[in-house]
């Protein structure tokens, strides 16, 4: 019986800490964030930033990448080109307009990557439909040569192409009764070989095959002043375009 009561005071001691030992391991495992989940979120922050500043990178570099591209491209002094020409032209004044082949030749030197000075020569060659006539002289050749000269602007810059707009202006030569066999200007059908005006407004697109060489096509109006009027024309150039020294 005294053993018994020494033994009873420590079990209900005992009896009465269960219930608080219980409830702080429950608390204790009924919180989800521990030190080391903690830790964990915090380098996912990091990880975005640092993905941002990986994509900043390469934005970085593919721009470096395209304007190292298009230095090398367009920093070169000048340009040569050697091109065929269509033009529908009129060579009298009551004529249809005939159509002109022509070869086009020229260098422009860039004073920086999109500002340059053309020099241009060219020779248009064709046939005049002149009807029946006393000459019986139907069909004569005919042919004009140009000297002209302007700026060229590039006004849109890519690697792989370019556009550009030009302006000419200067010398026409025209050969128009060469072919008539004395008869002239055929009672006025023709225009009278003569000297006069030439000018060229022209839109250049150029598909650049390496840095230094691109195919050009070129819409372009022409205007001369053979026989004291007008002769507004349209037409194109198109070939080759070699680029070489460095500014």
């Amino acid at each position: 019986m005294s053993l018994f009561r020494r033994l009873a005071l420590p079990l209900a001691l005992g009896l009465c800490a269960t219930p608080v030992l219980f409830a702080q391991s429950s608390s204790s495992s009924s919180n989800p964030t521990t030190p080391d989940q903690g830790q964990a979120q915090q380098p996912a922050g990091e990880q975005t930033q640092q993905q941002l500043s990986v994509q900043a990178r390469i934005r970085a570099r593919r721009n470096q990448r395209r304007a190292t591209a298009i230095h090398d491209t367009y920093a070169h002094l000048y340009d040569a080109y050697a091109n065929m020409g269509y033009l529908r032209f009129q060579p009298g004044p009551t004529l249809q307009r005939l159509t002109f082949y022509a070869w086009d030749t020229g260098v422009t030197r860039y004073l920086n990557e999109r500002l340059g000075i053309t020099v241009d020569g060219r020779g248009y060659y064709g046939t005049a439909y002149v009807g029946l006539n006393p000459s019986s002289i139907t069909r004569p050749a005919v042919s004009t040569y140009t000297a002209m000269a302007g700026p060229t602007y590039r006004f849109y810059l890519q690697p792989r192409y370019a556009i550009s707009g030009r302006v000419l202006g200067g010398y026409a030569r025209g050969k128009f009764t060469g072919d008539t066999n004395g008869f002239g200007t055929i009672n006025g059908l023709l225009y009278p070989d003569s000297n006069t005006f030439a000018a060229s407004v022209s839109v250049l697109g150029e598909l650049n095959m390496t840095p230094n060489v691109a195919l050009r096509l070129a819409p372009e109006y022409f205007v001369t002043g053979f026989g004291s009027t007008m002769q507004n024309s349209v037409g194109f150039t198109g070939g080759l375009v070699y680029r070489f020294g460095k500014q």
